[in-house]
C-alpha cells in the first residue's frame, strides 16, 4: 500500500514539475500549493533530496527545485525513496532481495511467483509515469 508520506511526496514534485524546469519554491509555498502539511513537507523534501531528486538553496531567491527534468523522473523512484521497494514481500523485490525466513524453496514459492508478477507489473507502470506526464 502507498504511504501518505509517498502520496505527499508526489504531490509536492507534481507541483514542482508545474511550476516549470528550473523553478524553485520556498517550502511554505510548496506546502501550501501541494496541499501537504508543510512541516511533514519538510522531512520527506529532506529524504528526496537524499535521493537526489530534488535540489534545495538557501536566501532570497532559494527553495526547493527539481534535481532533475520532470521528464527524466518516474513515481518508481520517488515510492522507493519514500515507501522503499515496490515488492509486497522481501523475496519477490529486485532492489532489496532477502529470503522469506520460513520460505522452503524460493524457486518453487507460489506465493513468491505472484508476488513477482504484482511487483513487475507495478513497476512497469510506474516507472512509465513521469513528472512531466501532467494533464494539459
Amino acid at each position: 500500500m502507498l504511504s501518505q508520506k509517498a502520496r505527499y511526496a508526489l504531490r509536492a514534485l507534481l507541483t514542482l514539475a508545474e511550476a516549470g524546469e528550473g523553478a524553485s519554491m520556498m517550502t511554505g509555498d510548496l506546502a501550501d500549493a501541494a496541499n501537504v502539511p508543510r512541516a511533514f513537507l519538510e522531512r520527506i523534501l529532506l529524504d528526496l533530496k537524499k535521493h537526489g531528486l530534488v535540489t534545495s538553496r538557501r536566501g532570497r531567491a532559494g527553495g526547493y527545485g527539481l534535481a532533475r527534468p520532470a521528464a527524466a523522473i518516474d513515481f518508481a523512484a520517488v515510492v522507493r525513496a519514500i515507501d522503499g521497494p515496490l515488492a509486497l514481500a522481501p523475496c519477490a523485490s529486485r532492489t532489496a532481495y532477502r529470503r522469506c525466513d520460513d520460505c522452503a524453496d524460493v524457486e518453487t514459492c507460489e506465493i513468491r511467483m505472484a508476488l513477482l508478477e504484482v511487483r513487475d507489473a507495478t513497476a512497469a507502470i510506474l516507472e512509465r509515469r513521469k513528472l512531466a506526464d501532467l494533464p494539459p
